[in-house]
């Protein structure tokens, strides 16, 4: 995980709670939580959305080239 074993991690998580105190560490992991499923489900809705526009634009062009194959 970005090259840090566990000595380095335990290190990071004492001063977060020294900078932070007991109390405010569990409410910033929510936050922090909230803030990625977000991400998360908007990363899923814009590739819904790219999805939805590939699929639209693949039927009509497909419409259009059976409307050019009737004309010939």
């Amino acid at each position: 995980m970005f090259g840090l074993g566990t000595q380095e991690l335990l290190i990071i998580l004492v001063i977060a709670f020294f900078v932070f105190g007991g109390k405010k560490l569990p409410e910033i992991g929510a936050g922090l939580g909230k803030g990625l499923r977000a991400f998360k489900s908007g990363l899923k809705d814009l590739k819904n959305e790219v999805d939805s526009e590939k699929l639209l634009d693949d039927t009509s062009s497909s419409s259009s080239n059976a409307e050019e194959k009737k004309k010939v």
